[in-house]
């Protein structure tokens, strides 16, 4: 991807979903990071590091 380091395993899973073509996974996991983000439960980097992928990794380039 970049020099991005990933420190959230939810970041991790989206990259995969995303590589696999997976968007009912990719969506979830948006889903639930936007929820943690609104409810103040996490300091924003997950949302950072989401957006980074979301920006830089192909959707299906692992197929």
């Amino acid at each position: 991807m970049s020099d991005l380091k990933i420190t959230h395993q939810s970041v991790r899973d989206y990259i995969e979903a995303k590589k696999r073509g997976d968007r009912a996974t990719t969506d979830r996991i948006i889903r639930e990071a936007g929820e943690r983000f609104a409810t103040r439960t996490t300091d924003g980097s997950e949302m950072a590091e989401l957006g980074h992928a979301s920006m830089h990794v192909t959707f299906g380039e692992g197929e």
